[in-house]
């Protein structure tokens, strides 16, 4: 085993080890508004959801190189509300041009051919073209780090917008398969939820039966 002590790790480092080794990674393509009503989308893979009930998300988001906030950061800041939308892989090319790094202010849902579409709890619009999206409103914001450059947003989901042949009706569960997500490995590298298999979960019992 090779050890890595984080104390004396560089982040560069940490950072590649992190996302080499967490995978792979859902991808949130985040929607916000600022004070004049602009959209703003950018994909964030430090993403997921964390518990039930309540409902919550959790996002993590470093400042730019600069040191200015990023745009979906400083909208939470401003109106305490976003939309998660997740990425399937038709979306996948758009997803990537909303990760340019344009200025405030420039539609990144024009630059990338999406469709934004009426939310139903919060006024950031979902992307037409997402299988799923999740309408949140921050429930807590953490600042870590020096100049607290990373924020993790802790967002409550307020409502869960799914396409409607990916949910079956009489028991409310998601063709995952159908959905055909895709997720975030390290540097250019994704992943497809093509290869799926099942392990169903071992109780107590069983575990007893085979002693």
């Amino acid at each position: 085993m090779k050890d890595y002590d984080f104390a004396a790790t560089a982040p560069a480092v940490r950072y590649k080890l992190l996302v080499g080794s967490v995978v792979p990674r859902p991808i949130a393509l985040v929607t916000t508004v600022d004070a004049a009503g602009n959209v703003n989308a950018a994909p964030y893979s430090f993403f997921n959801v964390l518990s039930h009930d309540p409902a919550v998300v959790a996002l993590g988001i470093e400042r730019r190189p600069d040191g200015r906030p990023k745009d979906t950061v400083r909208n939470i800041d401003l109106n305490g509300e976003f939309v998660v939308n997740l990425v399937d892989e038709a979306m996948g090319p758009g997803m990537n041009i909303c990760a340019a790094d344009v200025e405030p202010g420039i539609d990144e849902l024009v630059l990338a051919g999406f469709d934004a579409a009426p939310s139903l709890k919060v006024r950031p619009p979902r992307i037409a073209q997402a299988p799923v999206a999740l309408e949140c409103r921050l429930l807590q914001d953490v600042r870590l780090g020096a100049d607290n450059k990373r924020a993790i947003l802790l967002g409550e989901v307020l409502a869960l917008r799914i396409r409607e042949d990916l949910v079956d009706p009489t028991n409310d569960r998601v063709d995952t398969a159908r959905m055909a997500l895709i997720g975030r490995l390290a540097a250019s590298d994704y992943v497809r939820l093509t290869d799926r298999f099942s392990m169903p979960r071992v109780s107590a019992a069983d575990l007893a039966a085979k002693k």
